[in-house]
């Protein structure tokens, strides 16, 4: 049977981990995942210095979560090697894709390998093969360069992120992979994040044409707004601040946001408040939500004492929302 409906999803990490994990059970739908190629942290940013390729750690996350077999693959291929020198905190999941691109000649190549390997429903796309470092300059006119030192600020205080942009590595210009556009042209809804907002969804949006193919395609474009906010990211952010940056570096306006209603229990909330995290809050009556439409729900997941979306309660709304728009049925 035809899919009903074609999915693009843009971002990275584990948030696009969650939202992919959810629609991998959904029936009749083509998912295609866009990924950004900026991780530079652990065993990922490892073989990227040492080895010079593409950082194969959000890949990995993606061919894990459209696998109907991802647990124990989880298990496999996330499992460290702890003995021998070199190999010592790697994971055999990126080593593997990493020999695989090698022999292939080509990282699309071994993505695809590997994804044959786990029966992985839908299609994974780096956003770039060109080899890139993701800059950020703040507020103060400071820079920092690399993923994960964005993600992780040292210390109790940072300036704003003011803009990101990407240097490469080798050569003048970063190219969109080609087979992105087709995705985005073919697709029938696009959804950006759930994931850090200025270290996975916006290294996407600012590879040179991807938001211009935003701007030219057909399908109904929406974002998942994080469930919190992130210290040296998004620090007293709420749903509008995501949603308004978002949208500048897209190019253009949003269709729709899934937002999460539930609340998390107080002590947890309490933990994360030490981090400086707080609870995105979105308030319908703001004048920036005219032309917008908003999603909302308990989408909240806790387990572990880790405040994320749940895969299977983002599936079903997300289901809902194909059924009201595109009249999509029997997903």
């Amino acid at each position: 049977m035809n899919p009903s409906c074609n999915i693009v999803t843009i971002g990275g990490g584990s948030g696009q981990f969650a939202l992919l994990s959810g629609l991998r059970n959904l029936e009749r739908v083509a998912v295609s995942a866009v990924v950004s190629m900026v991780d530079s942290g652990g065993s990922t940013g490892r073989l990227r210095d040492e080895l010079g390729i593409l950082p194969p750690g959000d890949i990995l996350k993606c061919i894990l979560a459209l696998s109907p077999h991802q647990e124990i693959a989880r298990h496999i291929l996330l499992k460290r090697f702890q003995c021998d020198r070199r190999l010592k905190g790697h994971n055999a999941g990126n080593m593997l894709l990493t020999m695989l691109g090698r022999y292939t000649g080509s990282f699309p190549t071994g993505v695809r390998a590997l994804a044959e390997i786990l029966d992985v429903r839908g299609s994974i796309l780096p956003v770039t093969l060109s080899r890139a470092t993701l800059v950020a300059e703040l507020t103060d006119g400071s820079r920092v360069f690399g993923e994960s030192a964005i993600d992780m600020p040292r210390g109790h205080q940072r300036e704003k992120i003011r803009s990101v942009f990407l240097v490469p590595h080798h050569s003048s210009e970063i190219t969109l992979y080609p087979p992105v556009l087709d995705a985005i042209a073919r697709a029938d809804v696009i959804i950006l994040g759930p994931g850090d907002l200025f270290t996975s969804i916006i290294p996407n949006l600012i590879v040179p044409g991807l938001n211009e193919a935003l701007g030219a395609c057909r399908a109904i474009i929406l974002y998942v707004i994080n469930i919190m906010t992130k210290y040296g990211e998004t620090h007293n952010f709420n749903a509008v601040d995501f949603v308004r940056i978002l949208e500048e570096h897209a190019g253009r306006p949003i269709d729709g946001v899934i937002y999460n209603s539930g609340r998390p229990a107080d002590e947890l909330l309490a933990r994360y408040r030490a981090q400086k995290a707080e609870l995105v809050r979105l308030n319908p009556s703001d004048p920036h939500w005219k032309g917008h439409r908003i999603y909302s729900d308990d989408l909240l997941e806790t387990s572990g004492g880790v405040i994320r979306h749940d895969p299977n309660k983002l599936a079903r709304l997300v289901s809902k929302i194909f059924e009201q728009e595109l009249r999509c049925n029997d997903l």
